[in-house]
């Protein structure tokens, strides 16, 4: 009957110490941190602000796609084809993947290939020696205590984190490109405004001139018109210099350098101030489904699991570390002539190691680690709260400006019929110029506050796709496979 082999004694020695090691060092042990919160627990119940009606949520990750707007799309898609702060988000993805295999790799053995050959002169040897020598060299750090398994959970942590951030670049860019087309729609809206009113002020200002060189008009009312009418040019050609500047910024954001200013001036063509815009998606009604969908606030959780996971490698580092070594190699030897050949293997040591004394920097490691779990928390709270805020805030700031709307109608329509009646009563001679100029003044006010609102309303939606996380979706957790 054959025997099973007996274990080596070295194992032996190791097990039993590293046994006794660990008892030892149970009892010193910190805890780890309790987890975060959950996020239904850090969010609201409800949301504060009313929602939009007639919304798509399915719509929100593409949304510039369905509102119809040619231009804006084509803009959005230029920028996504080739931005920097992508680039840049994308090689940070890169970056922190490439170190969670890093970490991976750790788990493993190592084999390296060495070759060597020297030549010298050894006395009784009959002459010059050459050696040569060629082999593999093993090398294992046995994961007792799963330090480099926290590791690479740590590091796949930050990983996932890093891909988050890369979506939120993206949604960013997205909002920033529509934010700027809004902006300059607003200011040709704007503009077409001052040169309509510089025009009308230069109207009256040719009659009142005609009506002082025929004497029915005093000179100091004629003034007053020209002084009127210079203002309004002066206003028009302010706002056509903004209008000039957004371009600019705009063609730079989408990355166009070689789209002509006129082109694009071209392609948009101001919106009128008649049109309003439509519900192109609507969030999540529970405010925590909508933070589920927020890139940062993903990432900041992750980064809570993976410092975390930090805590149990600095934990584990004032345990035993047992290690491995080995190497196979073959060897020549030439003297007078005469060559030998030799085969080396060698399997061991079986080294086990027990951190005694440090001077205090395994305990300084730990302390650390816990304080940047404490740190990593208290960010990922803020983040939610912050999540909260630009949700909430992009929700009132459009639900105030479309319970507006109808009044700033209501508003341009009727200064539009006075300052209509008061310039028929001047040119009849039954009004005053300070009349006409008042009920002009508030025409223009008028107008431009609706197109202001108008864009606040287009503005808010932008603000809610950023705040809403831009229609991400948080990938599938599949457990982590370890070699």
């Amino acid at each position: 009957m054959r025997t099973a082999p007996r274990p080596s004694p070295l194992l032996h020695l190791a097990r039993a110490t590293a046994l006794a090691c660990a008892s030892l060092l149970a009892g010193c042990a910190a805890p780890r941190p309790a987890e975060p919160p959950p996020l239904a627990r850090l969010a609201p119940a409800a949301w504060q602000a009313p929602l939009p009606h007639a919304g798509s949520t399915a719509r929100l990750a593409d949304w510039w796609r369905a509102a119809g707007d040619e231009t804006l799309a084509a803009l959005i898609d230029a920028a996504l084809a080739g931005h920097p702060d992508l680039a840049a988000a994308q090689a940070r993805q890169a970056q922190a993947r490439a170190q969670a295999d890093a970490e991976r790799a750790g788990l493993l053995p190592r084999l390296d290939a060495a070759a060597s050959a020297s030549r010298g002169n050894t006395a009784g040897a009959g002459g010059a020696v050459t050696t040569l020598q060629a082999g593999l060299q093993a090398g294992w750090e046995i994961d007792l205590f799963g330090r480099q398994r926290a590791l690479v959970e740590a590091a796949r942590a930050r990983a996932e984190g890093a891909g988050a951030l890369a979506h939120l670049a993206r949604v960013s860019l997205v909002a920033d490109v529509a934010a700027g087309y809004h902006g300059l729609r607003l200011c040709q809206a704007l503009l077409r405004t001052a040169r309509q009113d510089a025009d009308s002020r230069g109207e009256t200002a040719r009659l009142a001139l005609i009506s002082r060189d025929a004497g029915f008009t005093a000179p100091a009312t004629a003034a007053l018109a020209e002084a009127s009418a210079a203002d309004g040019r002066a206003r028009a050609a302010q706002q056509a210099g903004d209008c000039a500047v957004r371009r600019k910024a705009l063609v730079a954001l989408t990355g166009l350098p070689g789209l002509p200013e006129p082109d694009l001036e071209k392609k948009m063509a101001p919106a009128s101030a008649e049109s309003t815009p439509s519900a192109i998606f609507n969030i999540a009604t529970l405010p925590a489904d909508t933070l589920r969908q927020r890139p940062d606030v993903w990432a900041a959780e992750r980064e809570v699991l993976a410092a975390r996971a930090e805590i149990a490698s600095a934990d584990a580092a004032r345990w035993p570390a047992l290690s491995l070594a080995g190497s196979i190699g073959a060897l020549r030897l030439r003297a007078g002539g005469v060559s030998q050949d030799f085969s080396t293997w060698s399997f061991g040591p079986l080294q086990l190691a027990l951190p005694l004394f440090d001077g205090g920097r395994l305990a300084a490691g730990q302390a650390a680690a816990r304080a940047r779990h404490d740190e990593a928390v208290a960010r990922y709270q803020a983040q939610v709260r912050e999540a909260v805020r630009e949700v909430e805030t992009a929700l009132a700031q459009g639900a105030s400006a479309r319970s507006r709307e109808a009044d700033a109608r209501r508003a341009v329509d009727g200064y539009r019929q006075s300052f209509d009646a008061t310039q028929a009563l001047y040119r009849q001679g039954m009004a005053s110029l300070p009349q006409l100029e008042e009920a002009r003044r508030n025409l223009l006010a008028a107008d431009m506050a609706l197109s202001q609102l108008l864009h606040e309303q287009r503005a808010a939606s932008v603000a809610l796709y950023r705040a809403a996380g831009g229609g991400w979706q948080a990938p599938v957790e599949e457990p982590e496979r370890h070699p």
